[in-house]
């Protein structure tokens, strides 16, 4: 720890305190409000699959309260509500993601912004700036720590987002400075989340934001019942920092981070998925996609030759063997070499693709694929691919692809992210239920309470 990161986690608390949502650019807050509303409809999708039926039988065991939950089962306490809602919101692998700072932000400080908000009365404009805040810190940690909560097994999601929506609970609770301090420092306590779910592409890595965003909301309320937590929960020898991502820089580099919060809006470059899927493989999915509209038949295909940046490859290539043949359907969303596969035998990568196990024939294709380190790349501010494919006359065939499709550099339209939402909340929704749930996030400027919410996610079931 240096002099001048003392207590980084005070200077934050500051910065949020001074910003007034007053000055929060128009059009960041309705950038905010479609992720808000994307994440939403992931949330519903889920609670109709497969991955969220512990959450529904969770649901279903939880004492009752005041939260809306995105399965419709019951309203719970707003803590367990945000572990509902976040574990649902992230099962799909659908989720937002920050590229350059690897944050899936709306995952984690959605369902705490909203439990908290409905449970204290809180209006939906004050929640969406509390959403915005979050987000504005938790990707300015991601670009302190540069990926090193990544490779030392700690998704920063789920580490660092306990200690900002503890923070943002404060805020919508209206703790004092103090108070939000502690609440950090509690939740530093509480922060986990580890990658070891790769090694059989089990489910429990949906919990890692849900949890966070339950663990935020104790947090803040065990500070403002006075428990006190360290004032250097941050920059510490065992803080945030130094305990997950093991750099004793990134405390300064948050600082100089800080210096233009409330200037620079990094959710402006927030990408949208478009494929449910790590998205480390969404361009691998897309490059393939047009390879395959060249080639036609999977079958002319002898081999498969893949580049990928180093930095990525920890989650979606090692150790090769397995990914060639995943446990699960659901472990396809971390496999380079089938979810590839994938795209050129079975024609499209969606919903369905994670459902059941690989066919036979994406399993063999996926054994014939390789893979080497891409030279040079920009990961993570940009998720490249490269796929070459050797076909059995001879030729060979490749597409590269610079940046995945969603992200700031290749944004996506307004309507594309409203088919989305749309197609993911009709697995479970009525049409007039779509369309207020659309209308309250498109106007919530305007919206003096979270009734039309709260209604419209509670209302009955469409039976599949």
């Amino acid at each position: 720890m240096t002099a001048d990161t003392r207590h980084l986690a005070r200077q934050l608390v500051q910065r949020w305190m001074a910003l007034d949502p007053a000055l929060v650019p128009q059009d960041v807050r309705d950038f905010a409000a479609l992720h808000c509303l994307d994440a939403l409809g992931v949330g519903i999708a889920a609670s109709s699959l497969e991955q969220g039926q512990p959450y529904a039988r969770y649901t279903r065991q939880a004492a009752s309260g005041p939260v809306s939950t995105l399965n419709g089962i019951k309203a719970l306490d707003a803590s367990d509500a945000a572990l509902v809602n976040g574990g649902l919101i992230h099962s799909l692998e659908y989720d937002d993601t920050h590229t350059e700072s690897i944050v899936h932000g709306s995952a984690v400080l959605l369902p705490a912004a909203l439990a908290v908000a409905q449970a204290a009365g809180a209006k939906p404009a004050a929640m969406l700036a509390a959403y915005i805040k979050g987000y504005e810190c938790l990707i300015r940690i991601g670009l302190a720590a540069q990926g090193g909560f990544q490779r030392h097994g700690f998704q920063i999601t789920s580490v660092a987002g306990t200690m900002i929506t503890a923070l943002m609970a404060c805020d919508l609770m209206g703790a004092d400075e103090d108070q939000c301090v502690d609440a950090m420092g509690i939740a530093l306590s509480q922060s986990s989340g580890v990658f070891e779910f790769l090694s059989n592409g089990s489910s429990v890595k949906s919990m890692h934001p849900g949890w966070s965003a339950h663990a935020g909301v104790v947090a803040s309320r065990l500070a403002m019942a006075g428990l006190q937590g360290p004032q250097t929960s941050l920059e510490g020898q065992r803080g945030l920092f130094m305990a997950f991502a093991r750099d004793p820089d990134a405390a300064r580099r948050l600082q100089g981070h800080l210096a233009d919060f409330g200037t620079q809006w990094h959710l402006r470059d927030v990408a949208f998925k478009l494929v449910p899927s790590c998205h480390y493989l969404h361009s691998f999915v897309e490059a393939a996609g047009e390879l395959a509209g060249q080639i036609g038949d999977a079958g002319q295909i002898e081999r498969i030759h893949l580049k990928i940046a180093e930095g990525a490859a920890p989650i979606v290539c090692e150790p090769w063997e397995s990914k060639q043949r995943p446990a699960t359907g659901h472990a396809i969303r971390w496999s380079l070499p089938v979810i590839t596969a994938a795209r050129f035998v079975e024609g499209k990568v969606d919903l369905d693709t994670f459902a059941q196990s690989p066919s036979q024939s994406v399993l063999d294709l996926a054994a014939r694929t390789t893979w080497e380190p891409m030279q040079p790349n920009r990961f993570p501010r940009f998720f490249e691919a490269d796929v070459q494919c050797v076909l059995k006359d001879g030729r060979v065939l490749s597409v590269a692809k610079d940046d995945v499709l969603g992200n700031a550099s290749r944004p996506v339209s307004l309507q594309k992210v409203l088919d989305k939402f749309e197609a993911n909340a009709a697995r479970s929704l009525a049409p007039v239920m779509i369309e207020r749930l659309t209308g309250f996030w498109l106007q919530i400027d305007t919206q003096s309470d979270f009734a039309l919410l709260a209604d419209s996610l509670m209302a009955p079931r469409l039976t599949p």
